[in-house]
């Protein structure tokens, strides 16, 4: 039968569908590259648009969910009287929710510099990983005695949570360490103050009430009890304790979008803020469709500004380390042919299944299209090409073949407005098995990296599939630059994963391997990512008692009547909640370290002793600076001084103050030997303490920090110079 093409745009499709006026156009420089989806949304309903955007109700209205960059117009009164729902601004950042009825307000928002829509977030085990290996129980490590994380606060962004679980009491199983949880899904609030959804629960007996968050896209799952026990669980009496087992929590169960994750991150801030904590925030998820993938996007801003306000950021790297889902294609005037490799679900009604995620160099053109085969390679059927210095929108279209549909949508930036690099996105459906797709690309000079990933419409997918040879003329993917979002910004500490006891296959338990599915960099602008590894195979926490999810009980303990098993996981979910648990430790010992200081540590004291004597970038690109030591981050920590504020409180004091020659302390007993003294220009001095003084006349005048290390932590204390 004749193959043909049949091209259908849905704008103009959507005029006889719904009559209503035309949306105001769209300033492509301030909007993302769904701009035309807005045109496309009329006449659909909201279970339609639900399949693809991130569309929230919220007291009987839905909204759309966005994210942007405000600018010096920001007004959020004139917002609120359009029944737009605005977050505060993090830098310049902020969450938006637009009402579905009101999207022609979108082209005119002059207090945004860019709005887009936000992006849908993935868990990182929705790909399973399996590991064999029995020999595996847990992972060991030499943690150093004497701190536990006390008054450090460790977010948990994440689903599946057991707010009853005795992981998450204190050593005594008396009292929860559970500071305050929000379930986003639940609707019976009530909500948090300054948030219009969602249910907060504030008390021991809140959280007990509601046993556990309500059920998500990925039902009763475990993840966040899983996650949470390795960061911070008190073992429930059992030995697989977490790391910082005196640390305190915060655990948000967000809507899988950018937007939710945004709100998330500024509830957990205020809270630590409210009470005077450090605070950890741990992301064992991520998503690659959609990110810019250089440190350049929204999510990667807003991170630095928290960053900039001592908050810690943790993320898994991705569990796609064992998948050659990534091409890099230098072009000379030539073309690119590749198989792209369909998940198993490809043949669901409803899903869209894979993604073609594609980013060029800044001024330099480069066009997509697809070929669809039968099995044999002969060519039945091909898509124009759509070239980024042509076209700049978006397109929802089907190749039909001997009876069969191939489905596919193209969206193009020819300069996005983040990082001025064109870009693509080619997502592909398909229902018949034996037809092929083929990506076909070319261009004129200049890099182009694509993705191949999977992207299903009821919101799951986060893992990759193969780019394939399929013939003369095609050629296959590799596993390299495989860190999505958010774990690719500049400030967060990104996490691959290793065995700590070596690889089983060929017998060598001594020396830890990097896990088979750990996502390897580095990013593709050429920074090293992942930042560390950690342990992430076969890793024995906590399990949800009202979880649905399939797994191994390891074993199990009785708690007020319940039953609370232990399991095996691995992936990098696993290895991220180690290093928030570490960073925790870091702060307990040293509570005035910066953000980015806690980072420099960790990657500064690293074990390197995992690279080959050539320091090949290959192996930093599984391990970034090496496998995490917390023993060795922890004596670093102490050594450096910070300058954050802390509301530790002393145990001392000095005087006089102001002083001119001998400084005096309140306490003579417990002091050490020496005393740092610093300015706030990094000037230091080491003065010996005689009879519980110092002597600081020969230091000139200004302001001063004394820094003494008592019990093994970091206390210091401003004092003026005469």
């Amino acid at each position: 039968m004749r193959s043909f093409v049949l091209l259908i745009i849905y704008f103009f499709v959507s005029k006889f569908l719904f009559a209503q006026p035309k949306l105001a156009s769209i300033d492509r420089s301030r909007i993302s590259r769904f701009a035309n989806t807005f045109e496309t949304l009329k006449g659909k309903s909201v279970d339609e648009l639900s399949h693809n955007l991130p569309i929230q109700k919220i007291n009987g209205i839905h909204y759309l969910c966005l994210i942007g960059k405000v600018n010096s117009n920001f007004d959020p009164i004139c917002l609120m009287e359009k029944k737009w729902l605005v977050g505060k601004p993090i830098g310049q950042i902020t969450s938006v929710k637009v009402p579905i009825h009101d999207l022609r307000s979108i082209a005119s928002a002059e207090e945004f510099d860019y709005l887009g829509i936000a992006n849908n977030i993935r868990n990182q085990l929705e790909k399973a990983v399996n590991v064999k290996d029995e020999d595996n129980e847990v992972f060991e490590f030499d943690l150093p005695k004497g701190y536990s994380g006390d008054e450090i606060y460790i977010g948990i962004t994440d689903w599946g949570f057991d707010y009853t679980s005795p992981m998450f009491y204190d050593s005594a199983q008396q009292q929860t360490r559970i500071v305050s949880a929000w379930d986003q899904f639940k609707r019976s609030g009530p909500s948090p103050m300054g948030f219009d959804y969602g249910a907060e629960y504030n008390s021991a007996q809140e959280l007990l009430d509601a046993n556990s968050d309500t059920a998500t896209i990925y039902s009763f799952t475990t993840h966040g009890t899983h996650v949470a026990g390795i960061a911070g669980g008190s073992g429930a009496g059992t030995i697989y304790k977490g790391v910082a087992t005196n640390s305190k929590f915060l655990f948000a169960t967000f809507l899988a979008n950018e937007n939710a994750v945004l709100d998330a991150w500024e509830w957990m801030y205020h809270k630590a803020k409210a009470d005077k904590k450090r605070l950890i925030i741990n992301m064992s998820w991520g998503l690659y469709q959609h990110g810019m993938l250089d440190g350049t996007s929204l999510l990667s801003q807003v991170v630095s500004a928290y960053t900039d306000s001592g908050v810690v950021f943790v993320n898994s790297a991705g569990n796609n380390g064992n998948v050659n889902f990534h091409i890099k294609r230098m072009f000379n005037d030539d073309v690119l042919k590749t198989k792209i490799d369909f998940s198993p679900n490809h043949s669901h009604s409803s899903d869209w299944t894979q993604c073609i995620h594609a980013w060029g160099e800044v001024g330099k053109s480069f066009s997509n299209g697809i070929i669809i085969t039968n099995s044999n390679g002969s060519i039945l059927a091909e898509s124009p090409y759509y070239s980024t210095n042509l076209f700049n929108d978006h397109i929802d279209t089907f190749i039909v073949s001997n009876e069969d549909t191939i489905w596919y949508n193209i969206f193009v930036d020819h300069s996005h407005p983040l990082n001025s690099k064109p870009h693509q996105i080619l997502q592909v459906k398909k229902k018949n098995a034996s037809l092929q797709v083929l990506l076909k690309s070319t261009a004129i000079t200049g890099t182009v990296h694509y993705w191949n990933t999977t992207e299903l419409n009821h919101e799951r997918g986060n893992w990759g599939m193969n780019f394939l040879n399929f013939g003369d003329g095609t050629e296959g993917g590799d596993n390299q630059y495989g860190i999505g979002e958010p774990a690719c910004a500049d400030d967060i500490i990104s996490v691959g994963a290793h065995n700590p006891k070596g690889d089983s296959i060929n017998h060598n338990f001594h020396t830890p391997s990097i896990a088979k599915f750990s996502s390897l960099g580095p990013r593709y602008d050429g920074k090293m990512k992942p930042d560390i590894a950690a342990p992430g195979v076969n890793v024995v926490s906590s399990i949800s008692s009202f979880s649905d999810d399939l797994f191994n009980s390891i074993t199990s303990v009785d708690f007020k009547g319940r039953t609370y098993h232990f399991a095996k996981f691995s992936g990098t979910s696993m290895a991220s909640p180690f290093v928030a648990g570490v960073s925790a430790l870091i702060l307990d010992a040293n509570p005035y370290l910066s953000a980015r200081q806690v980072k420099e540590i960790i990657m500064q004291s690293a074990d390197q002793n995992v690279f080959n004597d050539n320091q090949e970038f290959k192996d930093k690109s599984k391990w970034g600076a090496g496998r995490i030591n917390p023993r060795n981050a922890i004596n670093l920590a102490l050594q450096t001084i910070g300058s954050e504020n802390s509301s530790l409180e002393l145990t001392w004091t000095v005087y006089p103050n102001p002083v001119m020659n001998e400084l005096h302390f309140t306490i003579v007993e417990e002091l050490p030997k020496m005393a740092a003294i610093f300015d706030e220009f990094g000037n230091y001095f080491e003065k010996p303490i005689v009879n519980g003084k110092v002597f600081v006349s020969d230091i000139p005048k200004g302001q001063y920090f004394i820094r003494l290390i008592i019990n093994g932590r970091v206390q210091q204390d401003k004092f003026i110079k005469r």
